[in-house]
């Protein structure tokens, strides 16, 4: 029996919904009477106020990986910042009032949820769960989850520890920003490089890049420089295994890995927001959202087709949410 405390929970909400797949700005429907979701006994459910868009929100949509999705109707997004407003019986971490973030889905691609963060209340595990930062917006937590995590876990992948260099491919996304951030203040890199497009390297230096290369007029795997490990953000690993050193580590996240490259799926995990939480609030970290970034939840649509391009710098969000 599920305490609902004095939270009024309605029976129909508003969401986008796609119910076969395509292009985002041509599937997505807004659908004013969708039910809410029932929550299981290690669940909560949350009141969104903020969500954010990945990359992986259009790839599915697409359908790159319809094999192993949920079937359609399908509402998007994996990244939520809200407040808990009815828990589960086993939950223990959590209760009605609560802010939290979070992104929703354990596994990126293994059946996401067929019920995701672009609607007023989602459900969602507990373990997914950190309380949000008191120091940050429900905008800019929101846009934190999958990039932070991917960032975070992708280091320890490749055995990232102090005094070691890094090259961030991508620099200026949503996850590279992360990187170059947790790579200096979390994991203690001696060097941080990074590559970006030439008006955006200027915020890779204000992040702690020690080196910003700009890829539009320079070739990093021609630099005499080589790093201990590369982050591959934008799915060149090809080219990445030519600027590691011998017997260094290269993790990409984004198309087929190129010996010894490795490519990194994320399993999302509420422990590492927890413990990236103090870097948050004492703002070693800091969230970055695209100068034209936040969309409303009625330009869900606009939201994708913007993420799209492929130019945006660190991150989408959606707000408010009705």
């Amino acid at each position: 029996m599920a305490s609902d405390s004095d939270v009024t929970i309605p029976s129909k909400i508003k969401a986008w919904v796609y119910a076969e797949r395509g292009n985002p700005a041509d599937v997505l429907k807004l659908v004013p009477d969708v039910g809410v979701p029932e929550i299981k006994e290690d669940q909560v459910l949350v009141k969104v106020v903020a969500a954010s868009l990945n990359p992986v929100d259009f790839k599915r949509a697409l359908g790159f990986f319809k094999d192993i999705d949920s079937p359609p109707p399908i509402v998007p997004g994996y990244d939520v910042a809200g407040v808990v407003v009815k828990v589960g019986d086993q939950v223990k971490k959590f209760k009605v009032g609560d802010e939290v973030y979070g992104d929703i889905n354990e596994k990126a691609l293994d059946h996401p949820k067929q019920h995701g963060t672009l609607a007023e209340y989602t459900a969602v595990e507990e373990r997914l769960l950190a309380l949000k930062p008191k120091n940050l917006s429900f905008i800019e937590a929101a846009s934190l989850p999958l990039a932070i995590e991917t960032a975070y876990e992708g280091l320890e992948r490749a055995r990232f520890s102090p005094g070691k260099s890094i090259l961030v491919l991508g620099g200026a996304g949503g996850v590279g920003t992360l990187v170059i951030q947790l790579a200096k203040e979390v994991f203690g890199a001696s060097r941080v490089a990074a590559t970006s497009s030439t008006g955006k390297l200027e915020l890779l230096k204000s992040l702690g890049a020690d080196l910003a290369i700009d890829y539009t007029k320079e070739n990093f795997e021609d630099l005499p420089e080589k790093f201990d490990v590369v982050y591959d953000a934008v799915g060149q690993s090809e080219r990445a295994v030519r600027a590691v050193k011998e017997g260094g580590s290269v993790v990409t996240i984004a198309g087929a890995a190129t010996p010894p490259a490795v490519l990194f799926i994320l399993t999302s995990n509420g422990s590492v927001l927890e413990k990236l939480n103090p870097f948050l609030e004492s703002q070693k970290i800091k969230p970055v959202i695209d100068p034209k970034g936040t969309f409303p939840f009625s330009q869900a649509p606009e939201a994708f087709s913007y993420l799209q391009t492929g130019r945006v710098t660190g991150k989408v969000v959606i707000h408010p949410i009705a």
